[in-house]
């Protein structure tokens, strides 16, 4: 039996435009009625439910936002979609922010105004959802098959988001919450907080998880390949272009794009960036003409980008449209109380991607992880849990707790169990507390002078400088002992199995038949 058509409420003050718009609605199959004004529009609501209702921003009684507000404070399930004059941005913001599905601008192009509709009715039982477009071989976007298995389910996308603590159940809730809509969403987090999962868990929980989720670092592009990168380029555009090719808005058609580090984009590509987020549309590099494109943006940073535009290193205008509805995402540091759940489902990933049983986290090893500082996060969390892997001998999990911890502040640090202890409890405290450690980072006193009364020099990415070190170290181990493994691992005091996983973890080069005793290889 083939579901009812949708029902869609049209309203606008001018006759021509109300009677396009119920034209056009009824040969994409819609039940529609019309309304001239706020009166007759509740009036309309007060005698029929509908899917959705499309209305003008400025109508002779009054204002389109007074029916989103009467839907909002009735509950109804009506979709509301709020059209504004050209150049009113501020007016599709409030909208947006007020609970509006989505916007359009005037004059409206019809088949943004279709695709637009068929968005808003998607899920609310009218007609079958529209099918989400697919992207030409782009290699980068994830497309619907990846959508509904790694991510696509909306409560495994949200369990990936590991903790129960207040601060994450937040975080969960929110993206619950907007993920219905169309509005734009800035996360913001410290590095290494998981904004991607974020990112990620907003697209599996939308109406758009059977369309792709194209992932963009802004900060990874080279600047005079951000235009052609975004927008697509025609064959001989450029150098080197041989062919035409699709940007990230045109691979993300029917999904969701999302802008990693959107603070680090130049701005004189931000103001490109803001024309294709208003017009949803854009301009291929060598092309005369525009291509329209529907799709949800989503961003992130780690950046202030309020003190940024203050500063004038990010575009005002495109600040107020990204940051719509905002997410931020606590610390680590903040939520101590679920280091062991996170422990727990980090060690389950890097047995899962080692192929080999992990050691057991024990009551010690995670006092010891509870005893660092953390600053970088749940990223330093996975690279403090390989390391400690690699480390490890026999069946317990050997953590090194960072220098100056004793063992008597480190047993303040955790819970006995991998159960979060009781909110309130002196465990519970003394996790949100985090380390009592006396150093350098704590005092504010900046690094400790040497005997020569010099200082040591800080690297800007502390784990690539230790990976490198770490690396080279092995590579020249290896070669002394001609690539055996087993005389390597001897040499530095440390396991054939430690010394294998190192090797992995390094992505370290060794010929496979220099060891007869590495049975593994």
């Amino acid at each position: 039996m083939n579901a009812p058509a949708a029902s869609i409420l049209v309203v606008d003050d001018e006759p021509d435009l109300r009677t396009l718009y119920e034209l056009t609605l009824l040969r994409e199959g819609y039940r529609v009625e019309t309304a001239s004004s706020v009166q007759e529009a509740r009036d309309q609501l007060k005698a029929h439910r509908f899917d959705a209702v499309i209305t003008d921003m400025r109508l002779p009684d009054g204002f389109g936002m007074e029916l989103l507000q009467d839907l909002r404070d009735q509950q109804r399930r009506e979709r509301c979609v709020v059209m504004t004059a050209y150049g009113s941005a501020e007016n599709a913001v409030e909208a947006l922010r007020a609970g509006a599905f989505d916007y359009l601008t005037k004059p409206v192009d019809l088949k943004q105004f279709r695709s637009v509709v068929a968005s808003a009715i998607q899920g609310t039982g009218g007609v079958p959802p529209p099918r989400a477009s697919r992207s030409n071989g782009f290699s980068r976007s994830t497309n619907a098959a990846a959508a509904t298995g790694e991510f696509g389910n909306a409560n495994a996308a949200l369990d990936r988001l590991v903790g129960e603590s207040d601060a994450i159940r937040n975080v969960k809730q929110r993206v619950a919450k907007v993920s219905r809509g169309m509005a734009p969403v800035l996360i913001h987090g410290e590095s290494g907080t998981g904004k991607e999962l974020v990112a990620q868990a907003l697209h599996a929980s939308s109406q758009r998880a059977d369309g792709p989720l194209v992932a963009v670092n802004c900060g990874a592009i080279p600047e005079n390949l951000l235009e052609a990168e975004f927008f697509g380029a025609r064959k001989g555009s450029y150098t080197g272009a041989s062919q035409d090719r699709d940007g990230y808005f045109q691979a993300a058609r029917g999904g969701t794009l999302f802008l990693d580090e959107i603070g680090d984009l130049p701005l004189a590509m931000q103001s490109k960036l803001l024309r294709a987020i208003q017009e949803r549309s854009v301009r291929p590099l060598g092309s005369t003409q525009e291509e329209t494109v529907d799709v949800r943006i989503v961003s992130a940073t780690h950046r202030d980008l309020a003190a940024d535009v203050q500063a004038g290193r990010f575009r005002q205008d495109l600040y107020y449209r990204l940051n719509v509805i905002e997410i931020v995402i606590p610390p680590l540091r903040e939520r101590r109380e679920d280091l062991p759940a996170l422990c727990a489902a980090l060690l389950t990933r890097i047995a899962h991607e080692s192929g080999m049983p992990v050691p057991q986290l024990t009551d010690r090893a995670l006092n010891a992880i509870a005893a660092h500082p953390l600053t970088g996060n749940v990223r330093e969390l996975e690279n403090l849990l390989h390391r400690a892997v690699a480390l490890s001998d026999g069946d317990e999990l050997q953590v090194d707790a960072p220098s100056g911890a004793s063992d008597v502040q480190m047993a303040r640090l955790a819970p006995p169990t991998l159960v979060p202890a009781p909110e309130g409890s002196a465990v519970s405290a003394a996790f949100s507390a985090g380390p009592h450690a006396s150093t350098s980072a704590d005092t504010g006193q900046g690094p400790q002078p040497l005997a020569n009364g010099c200082t040591v020099p800080l690297p800007s990415d502390l784990q690539a400088w230790l990976d490198q070190q770490e690396r080279e170290i092995l590579i020249r181990a290896l070669k002394e002992a001609g690539f055996n493994r087993t005389a390597t691992a001897a040499r530095l005091g440390i396991s054939l199995r430690q010394i294998r996983y190192r090797i992995a973890r390094l992505n370290i080069a060794v010929p496979n038949d220099q060891d007869p005793h590495d049975e593994l290889g």
